[in-house]
């Protein structure tokens, strides 16, 4: 009898348990935290100067109507995409994907995480600790579900990826992109 299912279940009650605490992932649930001082500030300067928090004007360069995004994504894509859905944990192809390539937005293809930046950080989505570039995701300060997270977007189409939080893993930057795979395509390198 294989343990990975028990594990990932329980791995995944831990996380939501964090989640609905207003905490994010324990260093225990999944690996090592970095020192404080390692750790970026998404308070900072230099962050606040790089959100968008106004969806309202449509500050996005690639703009559909809402029938043409459903007939284009389908019903998952779009609900995570387009509706600010999360995809269950442990369901993406993506999060066990460790080829090398770019990770690209479903929604219109821009190039938003390079592989080498991935890393397993054992929550159930595709994590990464940093984008291709600083303007290629947009970070929008998320209010929803009792807690403030800061919420990642496309910064060409406006589609919802997921999360980015400051609790370190031991990356070089100290921030875990926590992405959903139902909003990445997948462009491997060419060798």
């Amino acid at each position: 009898m294989s343990l990975k299912p028990i594990y990932q279940t329980i791995k995944t009650v831990v996380y939501f348990l964090c989640v609905l605490g207003g905490l994010s992932m324990a260093p225990s649930a999944c690996s090592q935290s970095a020192p404080k001082e390692e750790r970026r500030s998404l308070d900072s300067p230099e962050n606040k100067k790089n959100m968008t928090i106004n969806h309202n004007n449509n500050p996005f360069s690639i703009v559909k109507t809402e029938a043409e995004w459903r007939e284009q994504l389908g019903p998952e894509a779009y609900r995570v995409l387009r509706e600010k859905g999360t995809e269950r944990p442990f369901t993406s192809p993506f999060e066990t994907e460790w080829e090398a390539g770019i990770y690209v937005c479903k929604g219109c293809g821009t190039e938003l995480f390079e592989s080498k930046t991935k890393f397993d950080a054992g929550c159930g989505w595709p994590s990464f600790y940093q984008a291709v570039d600083k303007t290629a995701v947009k970070e929008i300060v998320d209010k929803t579900h009792g807690m403030t997270r800061t919420e990642v977007v496309c910064a060409a189409c406006g589609g919802h990826l997921g999360h980015v939080f400051n609790d370190g893993y031991g990356q070089p930057t100290g921030l875990r992109y926590c992405i959903n795979g139902v909003s990445l395509g997948f462009k491997k390198k060419e060798e």
